[in-house]
């Protein structure tokens, strides 16, 4: 069985210290700006995947829609808080389902 250096493990960091360092403490303001900010930038990525796999521009997406087609980059980007309404539009729009998962 392979030993471990003891000196090497204490140096090594978990992501909560880097998050922590990086964005603050769990719970703090900046480290819920950074949470949300996170939370958009993965549906956007969702989003913008499944628009590709169906071939669809951000033009075609958007007049789906009823959007403009700046509002559906700016969702791909994560760096708009999108509204319930709109992703339950754009995800049907891209043939997506919600599951609780249960």
């Amino acid at each position: 069985m392979k030993k471990f250096d003891e000196n090497k493990l204490a140096k090594l960091h978990s992501i909560n210290d880097m998050l922590d360092k990086e964005y603050g403490k769990y719970n703090t303001e900046s480290r819920q700006e950074f949470h949300e900010k996170a939370i958009a930038w993965y549906y956007g990525e969702i989003l913008r995947e499944r628009r590709k796999e169906l071939k669809l521009t951000q033009q075609q997406l958007a007049e789906k829609v009823g959007k403009e087609r700046s509002y559906i980059a700016r969702i791909e980007k994560g760096e708009t808080d999108m509204q319930i309404s709109s992703l339950i539009r754009i995800a049907e729009a891209l043939g997506l389902k919600f599951s609780l998962g249960v």
